[in-house]
């Protein structure tokens, strides 16, 4: 279905999401209209943080907000939906456009297989009702299940639309790009020449994927690397969590700026600990790029200020690469817990693969290296 027919049909004048590559037509549509309009469009931290926005929208216009997400998302919403949203407390109605990961027979990555099977059961135990868009549903299924909706969404509860593989389409391209000159691949392979043999966490998305072959390039073992290929906005929190219980030895996050911001508050945790052995770092290409290349708040904020902010001792951004290996060098010889921010650019190899390894094999592996360094 075309976006501009399903646009039509929900009839919205205010949405807000985190982008999803499922639902990337709409995304890209809401870029190319309204591009980052308060007023008519704004892209979230996280999945709660656009339900929220939402319901403010709703209780100062009285009308019905679009949020979309992927279904990955659906844990973060589940709060504002039960203790917010549901007609037993302040009866917002909300329309969810989710785009459907791991939906059963499709295949996908290991990270979406169980949230696709539960997706379209978790909006019904919410009490959503949901309808699916196919790439088969025509314009008049999509507005009769929109007329049913209307008399739901009156009643102060909420809908979903739940959406398929292929089953939105725009034929305009909508480019992305900032700035910057470092390319995320070459500064991954700058940061492992320098962890050596101290173990990585990386993020979601492409970061985990091109740190996967870059070992492979350089005949390294994948031991050393926890991939965390599900779970956005965790990152920083799985690395606190090994660096308190690893303190003899020097761990690495390697974080994005969509996932620093999802779960921010883990700044402020981590910094409250404050330990001595964790190097984090943010490459930051203002861009949710692995779904799409959407913007991201953080090419507007002032991330080291943050950290600071939140008690790590030592922060710096650096956006060429002798900068990046003079910080590097540094924190590899000191301790201290510091985080680097890392200036990026938009982009990436069209043939970029995927990691060859199971999750479970990954997790088994990354273990036991630790357990080796007792």
């Amino acid at each position: 279905m075309d976006i501009k027919t399903f646009v039509d049909i929900l009839g919205a004048d205010f949405y807000t999401g985190v982008p999803d590559s499922q639902i990337k037509a709409l995304c890209n549509y809401l870029m190319d209209t309204y591009g980052i309009d308060p007023h008519h469009h704004l892209i979230a931290a996280n999945e709660g943080n656009c339900t929220a926005l939402a319901a403010g929208y709703h209780l100062a216009t009285g009308k019905v907000p679009v949020v979309y997400m992927q279904n990955s998302g659906q844990g973060n919403i589940i709060n504002p939906v039960a203790s917010l949203l549901n007609d037993k407390v302040y009866a917002i109605p909300v329309i969810f456009v989710i785009g459907w990961r791991g939906q059963p027979g499709v295949h996908d990555e290991p990270q979406h297989i169980y949230q696709g099977q539960v997706t379209v059961k978790l909006m019904e135990d919410m009490d959503i009702k949901p309808f699916i868009v196919s790439e088969d549903t025509a314009p008049e299924e999509l507005s009769a299940a929109m007329d049913d909706f209307r008399g739901i969404l009156a009643a102060g509860k909420s809908v979903a639309f739940i959406i398929r593989k292929n089953a939105l389409t725009m034929d305009k391209k909508v480019v992305y790009k900032n700035g910057n000159k470092m390319v995320r691949e070459e500064i991954i392979r700058h940061i492992a020449a320098f962890t050596g043999t101290d173990p990585i966490v990386s993020t979601t998305g492409k970061a985990s994927r091109e740190l996967f072959e870059i070992r492979v390039a350089n005949g390294q073992s994948h031991q050393y690397d926890f991939l965390t290929v599900g779970s956005m906005g965790h990152t920083s929190s799985i690395a606190l969590g090994i660096a308190i219980n690893k303190p003899d030895h020097k761990i690495w996050c390697i974080d994005g700026d969509g996932s620093m911001l999802m779960h921010m508050g883990a700044l402020a945790v981590t910094g409250s600990v404050c330990p001595a052995n964790l190097v984090h770092i943010v490459i930051n290409n203002g861009a949710h790029e692995t779904v799409g290349g959407m913007p991201t708040a953080a090419g507007k904020i002032d991330v080291v200020a943050a950290a600071k902010a939140c008690g790590y001792p030592d922060a710096v951004s650096v956006d060429n690469f002798e900068d990046l290996d003079r910080e590097l060098a540094a924190a590899k010889e000191n301790s201290g817990l510091r985080l680097i921010e890392i200036k990026c650019s938009i982009g990436a190899r069209a043939d970029l693969g995927r990691p060859t390894t199971t999750a479970l094999e990954n997790k088994t592996n990354f273990m036991n290296y630790l357990k080796s360094l007792d």
